[in-house]
């Protein structure tokens, strides 16, 4: 992160308060800004999460560094702390560093008002205190909470509901009948409630097969950029509390995700599978239809998961095994050209000593 001032300006022991933590050093001293170690300036406070930067605490110029009491390095803490450094001790000191950033740094105030250029069907029900920008179109008998923020291009179809405190970015398309919870960010380009991609053969053709159900999206849930979550053929497509979804996925017809989960860019999710609560699913995975993944699982980057997954596993691969079993075998796996050549010069062996001993009978 570059060097970013802020008009702001607070006193490290204000600071610690606010992320939860403790101060060594000087509790007084006024932070203005934040930056990476690396850039950091006199004024700016900074943070290490991760060990393997803590030589740079003696180094950085940064008036302060969060970091979690947890990181030991008494050498370097002590050369640091002779150099005058100042520490705001956190135990998620990610945490503490966007509560940080917040305080520093508050979103835009968004335009506080309905403006002429937007088109709200006159069966629409509209919220208090809402901001709703030029050409978002509110269809008919869609519902819109108080405080809610539409900008520019957002759609609401018939009968969509749209909770409190939600914020929906440019030209994020809301379809008729999904349901939208309380404070709901969802960023530009997303669609919720598009078509499930189901059709049934007839002959050599395809009849596409009516969707007919929604998307419920509960409190709290971020949803990233180009995101497509289809509707339900019947019933609800249903992605739970507080889930936050990266760039780029793709989740199918039917799926339910439980709460809490975090899922990856450029994940797809196939139809009917269920996806437990608390459940990590990292960069490009690929999640079969109709399986299910239990609570708190955690599934490697680019894995394919193509059966079922029980609670609290960590899984790796394709098709996906259990982590530790998939690392083994990635051992295995490098050593394949070497193994091959040797496996090629024992089966000549053998056949020189058939050959051999076939010559003396």
């Amino acid at each position: 992160m570059a060097n970013s001032k802020s008009n702001i300006k607070k006193a490290l022991g204000e600071l610690a308060k606010l992320a939860g933590g403790d101060v060594a050093g000087d509790r007084g001293v006024i932070i203005s800004g934040l930056a990476g170690i690396d850039v950091a300036e006199e004024g700016d406070i900074t943070f290490i999460a991760n060990p393997k930067y803590i030589a740079q605490i003696q180094t950085t110029k940064a008036s302060a560094i969060i970091i979690s009491p947890d990181i030991k390095s008494p050498e370097g803490m002590s050369a640091a702390a002779q150099a005058g450094k100042n520490f705001l001790y956190a135990k998620n000191p990610y945490l503490a560093f966007a509560k940080v950033l917040e305080l520093f740094y508050p979103p835009a105030k968004p335009y506080n008002d309905i403006h002429p250029d937007a088109r709200i069907h006159q069966t629409a029900v509209i919220g208090e205190s809402v901001s709703i920008y030029p050409n978002v179109f509110v269809d008919e008998g869609a519902k819109i909470g108080s405080r809610v923020v539409l900008y520019p291009g957002v759609y609401i179809g018939n009968n969509a509901e749209v909770g409190d405190d939600t914020v929906l970015y440019s030209n994020v398309s809301v379809r008729e009948g999904c349901l939208i919870r309380k404070r709901v960010i969802i960023h530009c380009n997303s669609v919720i409630g598009s078509d499930g991609f189901g059709y049934a053969k007839d002959g050599t053709k395809y009849y596409k097969i009516p969707q007919k159900g929604i998307v419920r999206i509960e409190d709290d849930v971020e949803i990233g950029a180009c995101v497509t979550i289809d509707r339900a053929t019947l019933g609800e497509t249903v992605i739970g509390r507080g889930t936050k979804i990266d760039n780029l996925v793709q989740i199918a017809h039917n799926v339910t995700i439980g709460d809490d989960s975090i899922i990856v860019a450029q994940v797809g999710i196939a139809g009917s599978a269920k996806i437990g609560k608390r459940v990590t699913l990292a960069g490009q995975v690929g999640v079969n239809g109709h399986i299910e993944i239990g609570d708190d699982v955690m599934i490697g980057a680019q894995s394919g998961v193509t059966s079922d997954v029980k609670s609290q596993q960590i899984y790796s691969g394709m098709p996906a095994i259990p982590h530790k079993e998939w690392l083994k075998a990635q051992t295995i796996f490098a050593k394949l050209p070497e193994m091959r050549k040797t496996l090629m010069e024992l089966e000549k062996r053998v056949k020189e000593l058939e050959n051999t001993l076939g010559s003396k009978q």
